[in-house]
């Protein structure tokens, strides 16, 4: 009796294997775009006091364009993300790249600190929307049991940027120039542009519902919380973040020559919160993930706290910003779930905009967290910005312990 049931040859367990594979080109175009937006937005700090000096300011003038740049980013994230979902997806991406490639240029020769703003201000105006658009990707370039591996290696983009890019940043602008940087961002964008016109997929979901229709994803008492979680999340590490390298210099007194090291070894602890996120939030479904990381938000409290330390025992505190470093983005992909997960139960409609929620957040957070970070450090110096910073972990903890109630709402699947 034979059966008619097909033999599997080599070729189709190959092929299968290759349709199992996560690392595909798109993916890794994705990941790769995600670590431009981050090097073009992180490379502030590291390059901080050659852009002062080169433009005749102060450090801390130059250390309010990440303030500002994050300022602008949070509503142009929502609002860009909501349009983009009424128009082709491949098109509008590609075209905002374009936006993102020309404010870079215009870092590069901007001839005074007005012309430097303004370019901050472009791209800042685009970064978000183009997160929120490469999540969108993720059903078309990977499968569904990669959904949160996927989230957290586009956001671990932004944490290779601190490791290779930043100090490799850094590292052009002692040698070259400040300026250099953003040139080599320039040709590594329009080489980033080409590789996604032939390999991105040009198919597109456009959204039905109305504009206005789209916010009301901001109503749900779980977006709200999930947003203040972030917000406090991220603020608590950009008090001191912002001024990290002057952190390294004048209170671990690392040697100059050795700071873009330190940027080095405390991306690569980045890296690993991005990715150690990843696997916390696979931790269930819905708000889930996200009121598992109420203890870690405390553990973030307690270090920050002890960051004031480093300015008498400096071996320390270069061993706590590794720590700090490793805790900085661990909620990230549990936040980016929670927001997606409520928007496909209860407004589906506004996926688009679900998933630019943890870029606003975030950049809310920057803004506050950088905000704060200068007045702190005007005030009371660069030792107190990690006490200043565990006041916001704390909160964020509290508002993580809000979403308690929520557990066990599973949103469909």
């Amino acid at each position: 009796m034979t059966s008619n049931t097909p033999a599997t040859t080599p070729r189709d367990t190959a092929d299968a294997a290759r349709q199992d594979r996560f690392f595909t080109l798109p993916v890794n175009i994705l990941i790769f775009a995600s670590f431009m937006l981050g090097l073009s937005e992180f490379v502030v700090v590291g390059i901080l006091p050659d852009i002062a000096s080169g433009l005749g300011v102060s450090e801390v003038t130059v250390g309010n364009l990440v303030a500002i740049f994050a300022f602008v980013y949070a509503p142009c994230t929502p609002l860009g993300s909501a349009l983009s979902a009424r128009f082709p997806r491949f098109a509008t991406y590609l075209t905002l790249m374009g936006v993102f490639l020309l404010g870079n240029i215009l870092c590069a020769f901007a001839p005074n600190y007005p012309v430097l703003l303004v370019a901050r201000l472009l791209i800042a105006s685009v970064s978000g929307t183009l997160v929120a658009i490469a999540m969108t990707f993720a059903p078309d370039v990977t499968q569904d049991k990669y959904r949160t591996k996927f989230i957290a290696w586009v956001f671990s983009g932004f944490s290779i940027a601190s490791v290779v890019g930043v100090p490799i940043g850094t590292s052009i602008a002692n040698v070259f120039g400040w300026r250099w940087t953003f040139h080599m961002i320039n040709v590594l964008t329009v080489i980033l542009l080409i590789a996604m016109f032939i390999v991105l997929p040009r198919n597109s979901h456009i959204v039905r519902v109305g504009f206005l229709s789209q916010f009301r994803l901001f109503f749900d008492r779980r977006i709200h919380l999930g947003v203040l979680a972030v917000v406090f999340g991220a603020a608590a590490s950009y008090v001191f973040y912002t001024y990290l390298t002057p952190i390294m210099r004048d209170e671990i007194h690392l040697p100059e020559r050795y700071v873009s090291l330190g940027l080095v070894v405390y991306g690569v602890a980045c890296l690993i919160s991005n990715l150690t996120a990843g696997k916390l939030a696979e931790r269930g479904r819905g708000v889930e993930p996200l009121y598992h990381l109420r203890w870690v938000f405390l553990v973030h409290a307690v270090l920050l706290a002890s960051l004031a330390a480093a300015h008498w025992i400096p071996v320390y505190g270069a061993v706590l910003l590794v720590a700090l470093g490793l805790l900085m983005y661990q909620f990230n992909a549990s936040s980016q779930v929670l927001y997606m997960d409520v928007a496909a139960q209860s407004h589906p409609g506004s996926m688009n905009l679900a998933s630019s929620l943890n870029s606003m957040s975030f950049n809310i957070g920057i803004a506050i967290g950088s905000a704060v970070g200068g007045v702190a450090n005007d005030a009371l110096g660069l030792t107190w910005l990690g006490p200043v910073g565990a006041v916001f972990a704390l909160l964020a903890m509290a508002v993580t312990m809000a979403l308690r109630p929520y557990v066990g709402q599973r949103p469909e699947r």
